[in-house]
């Protein structure tokens, strides 16, 4: 039996155990026909033509853990924001770990999206939210919908400021010999709200993992959500990231991308604009090697005027690893005033790496400024012959101009201790001690 028979089969057994007389069994049902319609997608769809999930889905995948297991806060610690107090929702082989985590209801919500979907205080808010801004069509965001259960449920009402920033974890143990996860995540961002929230996947061994994650956003009027995906996982973790973004007037989103590990990464970032002067940024650092292969596909669709958009991305690639920059910037005709920018640099450092950038401008307003452009190429020899000749040693100075070509994005980083935190990543990934105070 393969993952999709396996998937569509147990769906029955599922909904048996969330409780099949949910509101939700429409949603559910009418999504996994449309997962069993299309199956999972092929390098066919123009939208994944550089990416084949064909040798991860050989894997014999468990879809449901056998047991809650159970990890200890020093194992995984290291993963953590600990310089700084944290709200943490941390979920272990897909299920919440009370014990690693610390939740509020204390004026915010940052609790689960089992109580969400299940208790009736939150009916109003699932029934306003929930699904809605995510994809009916798209194959992996259907089957996710058709198993949702599980994951981060964060709702900051209007006027509140989250007083620290909020840490999303899914640990998977290794447990089983194959694992497959399909954490949901609901984020609600009141007017005049503001919050920080930052998210990371993380294996515990190298057993295979796919993790198919859903997360919806919405940010009301002149609401602000920071939030940042730290992906740096082991060799045999897979991940398909589906982020869908609704904005209304005046509110600021930022969504900061790092993917540092991992087998194959797939990020689809999507925003959506339904109110004016308002501001989407998407920034993006990719370093890999090896085999590893990243991509990732984004859409801003400017329905509304006088609106704003950032896409800048780094990637540098080194040995067999390949990226794919799939960017597309859609101005809808009433978007008079639109300024929407995309940009993807990148550089390889292997004749084997490659990169596949498409970046799109679709244009139906006539007062607009939209640019896009993307560039591939090796490090600036001259620069590193300056460098030497200064003493700085080849290998040191490789890694001072890769990490100067990634200091936009970094700087754009607004936690410090995450800045810490990712500028050590960065060091490592590139091999030596760049000489920052971590």
């Amino acid at each position: 039996m393969d993952l999709k028979e396996k998937l569509v089969s147990s769906f029955m057994a599922f909904e048996e155990r969330v409780d099949v007389h949910s509101d939700l069994h429409d949603i559910r049902t009418k999504a996994l026909k449309n997962f069993e319609n299309k199956g999972f997608p092929t390098k066919k769809e123009e939208a994944w033509k550089y990416t084949s999930l064909n040798a991860i889905l050989k894997n014999d995948f468990t879809v449901f853990p056998k047991q809650e297991n159970a990890i200890e806060f020093n194992q995984v610690k290291k993963y953590f924001l600990h310089e700084i107090d944290t709200y943490k929702l941390v979920f272990i082989d897909g299920v919440f770990s009370s014990h690693l985590s610390s939740t509020t209801h204390d004026g915010i919500d940052v609790c689960l999206m089992s109580s969400a979907l299940t208790k009736p205080k939150y009916k109003m808010v699932i029934d306003t939210y929930f699904n809605q801004i995510a994809s009916k069509d798209e194959s992996l965001t259907s089957l996710n919908t058709a198993f949702a259960s599980e994951g981060a449920f964060i709702n900051i009402p209007q006027k509140k400021v989250a007083d620290k920033p909020i840490e999303v974890m899914y640990f998977s143990t290794g447990n089983e010999a194959a694992l497959m996860v399909q954490p949901r995540n609901l984020i609600i961002v009141g007017e005049n709200s503001h919050v920080q929230i930052i998210e990371r996947h993380q294996s515990l061994n190298e057993n295979p993992v796919l993790t198919n994650s859903v997360t919806e956003i919405f940010a009301q009027k002149r609401a602000i959500v920071d939030y940042y995906k730290i992906q740096n996982d082991n060799s045999e973790a897979n991940l398909v990231d589906n982020t869908y973004v609704s904005q209304q007037q005046e509110s600021h989103v930022y969504v900061h991308t790092f993917s540092f590990g991992g087998n194959i990464t797939r990020n689809n970032l999507n925003f959506y604009h339904f109110g004016e002067r308002l501001t989407s940024t998407l920034n993006g650092i990719t370093i890999i090697g090896e085999k590893q292969h990243v991509d990732h596909y984004t859409l801003v669709n400017h329905a509304t005027p006088n609106c704003e958009s950032f896409q800048d991305y780094k990637g540098i690639f080194s040995d067999r690893s390949t990226g794919v920059f799939n960017g597309k910037v859609y101005v809808e005709k009433e978007a008079q005033k639109t300024n929407a920018f995309q940009k993807s640099n990148n550089i390889l450092l292997s004749d084997k790496a490659t990169i596949n950038a498409k970046p799109q401008l679709e244009i139906f307003a006539d007062d607009v400024k939209c640019s896009h452009g993307c560039t591939v190429g090796q490090l600036d020899e001259t620069a590193m012959f300056y460098m030497q000749s200064r003493g700085i040693p080849k290998k040191e100075a490789k890694a001072l101009l890769m990490y100067a070509f990634s200091n936009a994005v970094i700087e754009s980083i607004k936690i410090p201790e995450l800045k810490q935190r990712i500028t050590k990543i960065i060091a490592m990934k590139l091999g030596v001690n760049l000489g920052f105070d971590l």
